[in-house]
């Protein structure tokens, strides 16, 4: 991006037809891995639905999210290890740390997701840049 062109920022929440087809894809794999009898076919729907919360409605931070998706990772890989499959266990664990996530972003005064005009009083700085 050179001096002359400016990326407009902007708030709230988002959504676009690129949005809606990654979603339906997504429900497609989730039902045929759910067909096909696949142990962690909910692992689809809880990453898509955690991007889609994080990209799209909370606008949360590359950091946070890759923070979220580590210790996702952990989070599964160690239910797995103790034979625990089922999506309700590490959804559980998770939901804490999605909800810290959430409103750590919400809290700070860079955040520009879902009804950041009434809860961030300093948005007009960030949108300005």
């Amino acid at each position: 991006m050179n001096e002359h062109t400016q990326c407009r920022r902007k708030a709230g929440f988002r959504f676009s037809p690129w949005d809606a087809l990654i979603l339906l894809a997504g429900a497609g794999l989730t039902w045929w891995l759910r067909m096909q009898e696949v142990p962690l076919w909910w692992t689809v729907p809880m990453v898509l639905g955690h991007f889609f919360l994080f990209c799209n409605v909370f606008l949360v931070w590359r950091r946070l999210e890759l923070i979220w998706a580590g210790l996702f990772v952990i989070n599964v890989a160690a239910h797995v290890t103790i034979e625990v499959v089922e999506w309700w266990p590490p959804v559980l664990w998770q939901m804490p740390v999605t909800l810290v996530v959430i409103v750590w972003q919400m809290r700070s005064p860079w955040y520009h997701g879902i009804f950041a005009r009434r809860i961030n009083p300093r948005l007009a700085d960030y949108l300005q840049g």
